[in-house]
């Protein structure tokens, strides 16, 4: 059975709180360890009215302790953002509360537009381009093999299994080369999927942390008892995206009737491109669009996204796919 797991960028509501999302993030982990999820990650935005994950390894550690098995971790830190001796640091700390059950992954993207990265120093002395040093000094700070001459502590010796995130066939090279589990962001940047998966599956080189390629997908699921009534469910995902696409991004917005249908060409273009990779319906109708999503990539892995506005309408949508992801035959 292909492994299934969740992403939450802790979506704030219209009329909601920050308060209120951290809460119902807890309670959402909770409930997917319940269904068998394999691990529940959080994201790094910033300057975002509705992301609630900015302070990534803090809301990593409100999740860990509001669970007790499955794995919880970032997806991921933006690592041109921080020092990698911090991150060594931050993530030591949360594997030293919760051993065994954090995961890093980490990206080079800066998780917001550039007035705001400016304001987090990003200019100072960082450089996107060298992310992958990046990860190989963070690698060294985990493995304190003395390379960099400083012992991250917390962090040294640190069983936190890195990630190497991506959109593109950067992220698809450097994690073949460095031998790391490969994530790609298809619920959001679907373009690159197929050609990213097949260079990091015929350039993997394994390593001390994998011994053969294994990629993650993420991919929007938005399930109900009848399809009508999870296309209702998708609208506020569709109007944030939309939003956002549009220089307005906004808080998670109620659902609308009919959204998409009253959308015009430009924004129904948006939909169509930003949302190939989705499962949208009943549990028959997202069982079939979830096997033709696993059968086309032959993942390891799906990482479920949903943004849903109503907090029990959300806990329901997770327990139809998990019980799709169960029920799926189509090998990995």
């Amino acid at each position: 059975m292909t492994r299934f797991s969740l992403l939450d960028l802790v979506p704030v509501v219209e009329g909601g709180t920050v308060a209120q999302s951290l809460a119902n993030a807890a309670d959402l982990a909770r409930h997917a360890e319940t269904l068998g999820f394999q691990r529940y990650w959080v994201a790094e935005h910033h300057g975002m009215r509705g992301i609630a994950s900015a302070a990534t390894a803090v809301v990593i550690a409100h999740i860990a302790a509001a669970t007790s098995r499955i794995r919880v971790g970032a997806g991921g830190i933006m690592l041109p953002n921080h020092a990698p001796l911090v991150i060594a640091e931050q993530f030591g700390t949360l594997d030293a509360l919760f051993p065994g059950r954090i995961d890093l992954g980490l990206g080079r993207a800066p998780g917001s537009d550039q007035r705001v990265a400016r304001a987090m120093r990003r200019t100072l002395e960082t450089d996107p381009n060298a992310f992958p040093q990046d990860v190989m000094e963070l690698q060294s700070y985990f493995a304190d093999d003395g390379r960099t001459g400083i012992a991250a502590t917390p962090g040294a010796g640190a069983n936190v299994p890195l990630w190497i995130l991506g959109s593109s066939t950067f992220g698809a090279q450097l994690a073949a080369a460095l031998g790391l589990p490969y994530a790609f962001a298809s619920h959001f940047a679907p373009d690159a999927l197929d050609a990213a998966l097949a260079i990091y599956r015929r350039d993997f080189r394994p390593s001390a942390q994998l011994d053969r390629p294994y990629a993650m997908a993420g991919f929007n699921v938005f399930a109900a008892e009848t399809d009508a009534e999870a296309e209702l469910l998708a609208s506020s995902q569709q109007q944030s995206f939309v939003a956002l696409r549009t220089g307005n991004p906004r808080q998670l917005p109620p659902p609308v009737e009919g959204y998409r249908a009253g959308l015009g060409v430009q924004g129904a273009s948006i939909l169509d491109h930003v949302l190939q990779c989705s499962a949208v319906g009943s549990p028959a109708t997202v069982a079939r669009q979830t096997a033709a999503f696993i059968e086309r990539t032959g993942v390891d892995e799906v990482m479920v996204a949903s943004a849903i506005y109503d907090h029990d309408a959300r806990k329901r949508s997770l327990a139809i796919t998990a019980e799709v992801m169960s029920g799926l035959t189509v090998p990995a």
